[in-house]
């Protein structure tokens, strides 16, 4: 186990299934616990802010997603597999009932835990993102900012365009989806382009978006789920909450819940720290 002094979050590589997880996590074990699903193109320390404020009121875990940073691939990114993975890494981290908070790429897969899992949740956190499938999702594919939708789902080509270069990449995401354009510090971005610098982890990230189409059809079935859900989005990100907020109830969220973040962009970890630790510490204390 190795601890960074300066946070007081300790790290481990547990192996689930022959599958090696990098595991951030910090707080007492016997505090409710939540798990934070990191979001493109981030890794773990996307949630290390949050983590730190909540670390005295929860057990709070993060992880690198499969195939990202210091974890070991999965065969597929379609998000109900990601999402029977991150079952099986609550089961091997011995968590009987936790709160699980998704952003972007996490937050789908939070999404589909709920639909497959939720006798597992405590409660669920969804956070800037669309659903695939579930309203407005045709008109977020429309959105030309989000190009790399269409452009990602080509086999092979992202990879040979953008190996060596994902600073650059990831850069125009910083800079074009985020209301705080220094939220993300130079530091840190030179980080999150390192823990997607290998082909496994370039190839991981693109094939998330490469099952989209099965993420839709996965996301069209399934029963009405009465977990309380929570889900965010930034002020200024496109789109209206309410066209969200609908479509999620109509997809089964039954029990759900909307915060719209001031002064926000879609990485509201980074962006407003502290709002969002508060939001989860309120949200999770709440009957």
């Amino acid at each position: 186990m190795k601890e960074n002094a300066s946070s007081l979050i300790t790290h481990q590589q547990i192996n689930v299934g022959g599958i090696s997880v990098h595991v951030a996590l910090a707080g007492d074990s016997a505090n409710q616990a939540i798990l934070f699903l990191h979001g493109y193109p981030e890794n773990w320390q996307e949630f290390e802010g949050v983590m730190n404020i909540l670390k005295d009121t929860y057990y709070v875990l993060a992880i690198d997603l499969p195939g990202i940073g210091m974890s070991e691939p999965i065969a597929s990114g379609d998000k109900c597999s990601m999402a029977g993975f991150i079952k099986n890494i609550i089961e091997t981290l011995h968590i009987e009932r936790i709160i699980l908070v998704g952003h972007d790429i996490g937050g789908m897969t939070t999404y589909s835990f709920i639909k497959q899992f939720s006798e597992k949740l405590v409660k669920a956190i969804i956070m800037n993102t669309a659903i695939p499938g579930i309203e407005p999702w045709e008109q977020v594919k429309r959105n030309p900012y989000l190009w790399h939708f269409a452009l990602y789902a080509v086999p092979a080509l992202p990879e040979a365009v953008f190996a060596g270069k994902q600073r650059i990449l990831f850069d125009y995401f910083y800079n074009t989806l985020s209301f705080h354009k220094q939220a993300i510090g130079e530091d840190r971005r030179n980080e999150y382009a390192n823990a997607y610098s290998n082909a496994v982890a370039l190839k991981t990230s693109f094939d998330w978006y490469r099952a989209f189409l099965h993420d839709e059809k996965s996301n069209a079935k399934g029963e009405s789920v009465n977990v309380p859900v929570l889900y965010i989005r930034g002020e200024m990100e496109s789109g209206d909450m309410g066209q969200y907020v609908e479509g999620l109830k109509k997809s089964g969220l039954s029990n759900l819940t909307a915060k719209l973040i001031p002064h926000c962009g879609h990485f509201a970890p980074e962006e407003q720290t502290e709002i969002i630790a508060e939001i989860i510490r309120g949200f999770g204390l709440t009957s």
